[in-house]
Order: C-alpha cells, then structure tokens, then sequence
C-alpha cells in the first residue's frame, strides 16, 4: 500500500461519491496549508465560494480568518485549514451525521499526517466532532483543553463574527489567547 500523504487525500476527496454531498457539490474542498503546520484550523463546510473555487474559506469568513492570523503574525501559508466534511452541504445546512461520518476518515488522517501541536476547532460542529457532542462553543472558546495527547483551542467560527459584530471582539481575544499558548512552546 502507498504511503499516505495530504495529496492523497485531496484526490480521494474531489473523487468522493460516499455521501449525497457529491451530487450537489461543484467542487470537493480537501483543505489546504502546511503539511508540517502548528496549527490546524477545522471549520463546518465549504460554503458558495469555496464550493465555487474549490478551496477552504475564500470567501467573507476566510478574509475574516486570513486577517485573524496575520493579526497573530501568521500567514496562511503556516497553518492547516480544513472542514469537517469536505463539500458543502444545500443550502448552507449543518453537514448531517452521515455526512460527517462519510468524511471521518479524511479529516484523521489529515490530522494524523499533519501532527498539528493545537487544533482549532472553529463553530459547533467541529467542536462537537473533535470534542464532546454535548458542548458548545459558547462554554469551551479561547480555553485550550488536552485530549488524547493533543492541544484544542476551540473559538468560534469567523462567519459568526460577521452576523454578530459583538462575535468579532470575542475572536480577536481568542486569536490573542492562541498566540499565547504558541509563544509558550516556542
């Protein structure tokens, strides 16, 4: 069996037919970044844009992300960024437990492959995926929690930010706290 590798698993993606996702989709969005990054960034789905152009948050929300890091000092360049299931559900919807289940594999491996030291899990679902099903972003964002051998740093997902403005103070304490517990391992 070849070795597994995060090209690999972006061909698998755009050629996945496991869920009805890939009957609605333009593009299957893999995820994309450093294959050695610090930090990986796991968001709910693709939305209109990234579905449009085949790559994680372009859109409003990835602008919003993309000022967040450089805010830090960070670049898209550094980090991983990913979704739970990788093609975006009708309609916007929250992906379906037997989407996130036909797209479980791809996100293990990514995070297997890519070793991040914090994953950030950024919305409800990611953090009901990687987390607990039973906690929400509201109680767990901007706290870094050690499960199974790896750093979370929960937060909000930066679309929230642009439908609540009040959301936007809250991320950009998160993204100060984040950098933070990098400074503290460098």
């Amino acid at each position: 069996m070849p070795e597994d590798s995060l090209k690999a698993i972006a061909l698998e993606v755009v050629s996945c037919r496991k869920c009805r996702l890939c009957g609605t989709r333009r593009n299957a969005v893999p995820g994309e970044g450093a294959s050695s990054a610090r930090v990986m960034f796991v968001g709910e789905a693709p939305g209109e844009k990234e579905d449009f152009e085949g790559r994680p948050f372009v859109g409003a929300a990835g602008k919003l992300l993309t000022e967040l890091l450089n805010s830090i000092g960070l670049s898209r360049d550094e980090v991983f960024i990913t979704n739970t299931v990788k093609c975006r559900p009708p309609n916007n919807r929250p992906p379906r437990k037997d989407e996130l289940a036909a797209c479980r594999e791809y996100l293990d491996r990514q995070l297997r492959l890519v070793r991040p030291r914090v994953i950030c899990p950024m919305g409800n679902s990611a953090i009901h995926r990687l987390i607990n099903p039973d906690q929400s972003v509201s109680e767990l964002h901007g706290i870094p929690l050690e499960i199974g051998g790896r750093t979370f740093f929960p937060m909000y997902h930066p679309a929230a930010a642009l439908y609540t403005f009040s959301l936007r103070r809250v991320l950009e304490e998160d993204f100060r706290k984040l950098r933070g517990v990098l400074d503290a391992w460098d």
